[in-house]
Order: C-alpha cells, then structure tokens, then sequence
C-alpha cells in the first residue's frame, strides 16, 4: 500500500472563526479519523500552530541562517494533516473529499516516494 498526505490548506489572512465554529470543526474532523482508524487506512494525524510559530532552518553558502515565520510569502498555509495508506490515488482522494468536508478547508494530496522512487 502507499502512503499520502492529505495536507489541510488554511487561509490564515481570513478572520479566525468563532469558538463554536472550531469545537464543531474538531468533532467533524476527529469522526473522519475515527473512521480511517477502523478501515485500517490511518497512520498519523497532526494539528499544526499558524506559521508565526514557525523558524526557517535555511543553508547557503556553508552557513545556516534561522528566521521567524513561514519560508513562503502566502496567504494559505499548512494547518494540520493526515497520513495514511491507501491501495491507489482514487482511495486517498476519497479520503480527501471527507477530510475536505469535515475541516471546511481544501486538502492537498500528495503520494509518498515509495523505495522503488515511485
């Protein structure tokens, strides 16, 4: 079986939704794990804080230099994932899709290099 990551996308320049809206959120999102779980597709899962919490560890020129916040300039930024082992792309987008609809927010899909560089 391969292995994906199904990235939730946040749009961290939108106003934080209200405290209900979140609790909600955790409960949809913690059914569809639950879910994965029992169909043995679950690896790991992991909530994210925003990128302002974040230090760039960047190498240039036989130095390391470390700053504050995200290394891309965006709007969007990595909020939480998922991994998890699927046969094929269709049952990993399938996960996706309920991941999408628990979370209200895009999930990126992206396979795993497996050892054979696939």
């Amino acid at each position: 079986m391969k292995q994906y990551l199904l990235a939730v996308q946040f749009d961290e320049s939108a106003p934080s939704p209200p405290a209900e809206e979140v609790r909600e959120q955790m409960a949809r999102t913690g059914k569809v794990t639950d879910e994965m779980r029992a169909a043995g597709t679950w690896v790991f899962v992991g909530g994210l804080l925003p990128s302002h919490a974040t230090t760039v560890v960047r190498p240039g020129n036989g130095t390391i230099t470390m700053t504050d916040g995200p290394f891309a300039e965006t709007k969007e930024q990595l909020g939480g994932f998922w991994v998890i082992r699927c046969d094929d792309l269709d049952q990993a987008l399938s996960w996706a899709e309920k991941c999408a609809l628990a979370c209200g927010a895009p999930i990126e899909v992206r396979p795993f290099e497996d050892a054979q560089g696939e």
